[in-house]
């Protein structure tokens, strides 16, 4: 038998520069078909539910006779935080609308890990506006499963997370940063020191979404004053209070570093 035909080799721990190898190589092959050249990446956690699923979920208790207190705080939880569901669909949408207009039509692609929660309502927002997005998924024991609206062509599977995340900053030329978990921290704070150190030199405008939200979760500023970061680092990203906030920053900057046809200058708020 040879090599290249032994599933049992190819599985080993002989094989895995191999492994490694054609989870570069099979992507690029299919990116280069399907002539996907710039991404626009989504990050977020999977659990967010949308608000048609939270709304669903409340109402299945308020029928019960006694309905657990802690499952309704949950699930009232859980529907106030769909809101950032409904608000990735509409921004996926706006880019893809946007982009589709642009030379070569759909030349920035919305980009997600191609799960469920903020990585679904991406490739949906794209898929309703009538464009192709791409899932980056991983294999997991729970979490993830591809979602629906990933173009069929452009949903991939990794098993290494390093060539997944290779993948998702080669080809962005944007980032949106919304409410997530370890996952979502690890994929901005990695993103942001790659931005930090020159090690990423292509502009790429990253969005944070939601100050009330990140204002809980994260205290940069005060890497900042400890001087443990410069103040110039806090210009790394912006801070989006709303869709159309993200809409035209995103819209700005792209136009300005990539389609040579710069808008009016947008008046950012930077954190």
């Amino acid at each position: 038998m040879k090599a290249y035909r032994d599933e049992e080799f190819l599985s080993s721990p002989s094989a895995r520069s191999i492994r490694i190898l054609a989870e570069y190589l099979e992507p690029q092959m299919r990116f280069r078909k399907y002539e996907v050249k710039d991404t626009i990446v989504f990050y977020g956690s999977a659990r967010i539910l949308s608000r048609k699923e939270a709304l669903n979920k409340v109402r299945k208790l308020k029928k019960l006779r006694r309905p657990s207190s802690l499952k309704m705080i949950d699930a009232q939880t859980e529907l106030e935080m769909s809101r950032y569901y409904e608000d990735t669909v509409k921004l996926s949408r706006l880019l893809t609308e946007w982009s589709m207009k642009q030379e070569p039509g759909n030349r920035f692609v919305i980009c997600s890990g191609g799960g469920s929660g903020i990585m679904e309502a991406a490739n949906k927002g794209a898929k309703l506006a009538g464009g192709k997005s791409i899932g980056l998924n991983i294999s997991l024991p729970y979490e993830q499963a591809p979602n629906k609206y990933i173009t069929p062509e452009l949903n991939f599977e990794f098993h290494y997370f390093f060539m997944r995340k290779f993948w998702f900053a080669y080809l962005a030329k944007a980032l949106v940063i919304m409410p997530g978990g370890y996952g979502t921290l690890d994929e901005l704070f990695e993103l942001l020191t790659l931005v930090q150190t020159g090690k990423i030199k292509k502009k790429m405008p990253i969005v944070i979404y939601d100050r009330e939200f990140w204002d809980k979760i994260l205290n940069l500023e005060e890497l900042a004053r400890k001087k443990l970061i410069s103040k110039e680092d806090l210009k790394l990203y912006f801070i989006a209070e709303s869709v159309n906030e993200a809409f035209d920053y995103l819209k700005c900057e792209l136009s300005k570093h990539y389609l040579q046809k710069p808008l009016s200058l947008f008046n950012s708020r930077i954190l």
